[in-house]
């Protein structure tokens, strides 16, 4: 059995980093996904999405993994937090969240694009850009082999 320790330490009248503030919970809760319970062999009932969202901010903030999250703290299991960002990350759920922070903070004034980067895992590079000159790998290769003869021509030895 592993023992595994995490470093929680926050300083006093600080929020836990994981905790979903109100504020930033009304702005989440509309983009998330609406999932009936099916009539028929409904099972078990399902997590709290506030909660499972916690759970995930946990285990990102503490660098745990996923099967280490402690159900003692609420938030479920942690394939059952696993699942439900999967599945928030297919609906769109960050991608809309994104664009609604930037979109509140750009109307707040609050955007300072001059410092601002982004890169080809952001966006697509375009092809077509100019192409560096080709570098000789400097990667070991396996060196030509020089101890063979080239193959023997046929040709009359002279006779002495």
């Amino acid at each position: 059995m592993a023992l595994l320790v995490v470093d929680l330490r926050v300083k006093k009248g600080e929020q836990l980093p994981w905790i979903v503030p109100d504020s930033l919970w009304e702005r989440i809760e509309p983009l998330l996904p609406k999932v009936e319970r099916r009539r028929r062999h409904p099972g078990r009932k399902r997590l709290d999405d506030r909660l499972a969202l916690q759970g995930i901010l946990f285990v990102l903030y503490t660098a745990i993994p996923w099967e280490f999250l402690p159900q003692e703290l609420g938030f479920g299991s942690g394939m059952t937090c696993w699942r439900r960002l999967r599945d928030w990350h297919q609906a769109g759920v960050w991608d809309r969240l994104h664009q609604l922070l930037l979109a509140e903070l750009h109307a707040a004034g609050r955007l300072d694009w001059s410092k601002a980067v982004i890169d080809s895992s952001h966006v697509r590079a375009l092809k077509g850009g100019p192409k560096p000159a080709r570098a000789r790998s400097t990667a070991p290769s396996r060196a030509r082999n020089t101890t063979s003869s080239p193959k023997a021509t046929a040709s009359p030895s002279p006779s002495l």
